[in-house]
């Protein structure tokens, strides 16, 4: 139970830092068409608050909480390296699942070849901070080994 909460709090908290840099990216004019909260809201056929709350619930539940529950099994010997994979899996998924959904084509080229790239970006650094922070909630040492070894296999 400890590593599904660590997980959900990770989650949360990586989701927190992809949201940042999200609107620092629409607040720098960097490719404004590339809103995935409103791609969020316009697929519920709801307002943004609920493009928000969508957003959280999956970084938070669907991200957080499959990262703790499939991180013996996710590749990568240390915390932080799992969570860029994980990370770059979720990239994958949704480029090849979310985007087309959302009108934006596969990979999302319907905004052009910096979509896919400047998303993967987002997602390795969600990924290390998804990583890092369960690593520092889980670890039964602390988390002092985040980068060393990795003590959360089972």
């Amino acid at each position: 139970m400890q590593k599904i909460v660590a997980g959900l709090v990770a989650g949360f908290i990586a989701t927190v830092v992809l949201s940042v840099m999200m609107v620092a990216k629409s607040m720098m004019g960097i490719m404004p068409e590339l809103d995935v909260i409103a791609m969020l809201s316009a697929m519920m056929g709801a307002p943004a608050t609920m493009g928000w709350l969508g957003h959280f619930m999956i970084g938070t539940l669907a991200w957080g909480g499959g990262f703790a529950l499939f991180y013996g099994l996710i590749p990568g010997g240390v915390a932080l390296t799992k969570g860029i994979v994980f990370g770059i899996a979720a990239w994958l998924g949704m480029m090849v699942m979310v985007m087309p959904m959302a009108g934006a084509g596969f990979f999302g080229m319907g905004f052009g070849i910096m979509a896919p790239m400047m998303t993967l970006v987002l997602h390795i650094i969600f990924g290390a901070v998804l990583g890092t922070v369960f690593h520092m909630l889980a670890a039964p040492t602390g988390g002092d080994m985040v980068f060393t070894s990795d003590h959360l296999a089972n």
